[in-house]
């Protein structure tokens, strides 16, 4: 595996400097058209990423419109403006420019498999760079697929490569390897320490976007029966495989048992895929024990059931101290904490490793604002779990990593500043 590794960044590098000096209009138009790929092939890779990870077609398809809408996006932004000029002196030029960094290695994992990698793939092309996918070995089957589709509609031999294989070893084998140049990690904490460990030694640009422990928090004046629909979506999407899930509740005392009625109605209503890989479905089960030796009741759900399906599950009687409140279960699973006052929700929701997402539902302008600014997360989402775009940026405080994804942010991640000074007189 290390061997082909090294044959594919060692192509991806001859490769860079000929996409590196490609015109701006010439990139665009390549992803443009690898947008347009995407989509004209839907059928074929929702079929794909059904068969690999199980998840409902309808949501399969709106992930691959997701990918995209990632290379029509950044196909439009690699015109933008690449650099400032200085007002230093009179006789001086000064002026910066942004550079790709050249390889760029790219590790993604199995619970959206294309969108995830669309989403590192096309701000790396469009700022000029060369990339070597690794997919999780699992679900490879549609990464494959977009190599294939960028080299049909014109992306030059080696730009663009995929590398299947364990983490252990393709994974390791691409950060380490010398002509590889910034990495960016999708994926778990442990996994991402790791990776930071070796990127350290190397003194490597990371991109790092980890889990999450979110707290959506719900005060009393809020439409409660919106917020109830919002909670159970913000946990059960694709199972609850979204390090981005709402899966800290945090109820204002006052209404608890009302709305916690609402989202185990609505919860016990939801219909979720299952858990993408057997190692997944065994975690959660584990937390269900864990759930029981702590204390805490399921007042919907709690069970598994055939197929690597679990039941969309709400616990209460849970402080925010216990493991089931703390750790990141990464499926359907929910826990409702009360609290008194706002002062006390957004201390609940700081008090976490995490800092990926949070929510507000309130009808309190000034109060929306204040706590959104309050929150410690890299996205904030008032009174609608989640307003999802490729404009905004995406990226995480904390353990949930750092660097960011998506929107004109992420072109600054996949470049490098040059200041450049000529004397003039």
């Amino acid at each position: 595996m290390t061997a082909e590794v090294d044959r594919a960044v060692r192509a991806a590098a001859a490769a860079a400097p000929g996409w590196r000096h490609v015109a701006s209009f010439d990139r665009g138009r390549v992803l443009m058209a690898v947008a347009r790929r995407l989509v004209a092939e839907i059928d074929e890779l929702a079929r794909i990423e059904c068969a690999e990870t199980g998840k409902p077609p309808a949501l399969a398809e709106a992930e691959i419109r997701g990918a995209a809408e990632y290379f029509e996006f950044y196909a439009s932004l690699v015109h933008l403006p690449a650099g400032d000029v200085l007002d230093v002196r009179p006789d001086l030029h000064v002026y910066t420019v942004r550079e790709p960094f050249g390889v760029v290695g790219v590790i993604t994992p199995w619970n959206l498999p294309l969108n995830q990698a669309a989403r590192a793939v096309a701000p790396a092309l469009a700022a000029g760079n060369v990339v070597v996918v690794k997919p999780a070995e699992s679900t490879s089957g549609t990464t494959v697929a977009l190599a294939r589709l960028a080299a049909e509609e014109g992306l030059p031999a080696g730009v663009l490569t995929v590398v299947a294989g364990p983490g252990a070893t393709v994974g390791t084998a691409i950060v380490e390897h010398p002509l590889v140049r910034k990495v960016a990690f999708t994926g778990s904490v442990p996994v991402g320490q790791a990776i930071g460990r070796i990127a350290a030694e190397r003194i490597l640009p990371l991109t790092l976007e980890l889990g999450g422990k979110s707290a959506n928090i719900v005060f009393a004046d809020a439409d409660l029966a919106f917020a109830a629909t919002e909670a159970v979506r913000a946990f059960t999407t694709n199972a609850g495989q979204v390090c981005s899930s709402g899966t800290r509740l945090l109820v204002e005392r006052s209404i608890h048992d009302e709305f916690v009625a609402a989202v185990a109605a609505a919860a016990a209503r939801a219909e979720v895929g299952p858990m993408i890989t057997d190692k997944q479905f065994a975690t959660v089960r584990h937390y269900f024990e864990v759930a029981a030796a702590e204390g805490a009741k399921a007042v919907v759900g709690g069970h598994v059931a055939g197929g690597r399906h679990v039941e969309p599950t709400v616990y209460t009687g849970v402080t925010n101290d216990m493991a089931i409140a703390r750790e990141e279960i990464f499926g359907p699973v929910l826990v409702v904490i009360p609290f008194d006052t706002e002062a006390e929700a957004v201390e609940i929701a700081n008090d976490s490793d995490y800092g990926l997402v949070g929510g507000v539902f309130t009808a309190d302008i000034g109060r929306a604002f204040r706590v959104a600014h309050a929150i410690e997360a890299g996205q904030v989402y008032v009174n609608s779990w989640s307003t999802q775009s490729v404009q905004m940026p995406f990226g995480g405080h904390k353990a949930s990593g750092y660097g960011r994804e998506k929107g004109i942010e992420a072109l600054n991640h996949y470049s490098h500043v040059k200041s450049i000074s000529v004397r003039i007189a």
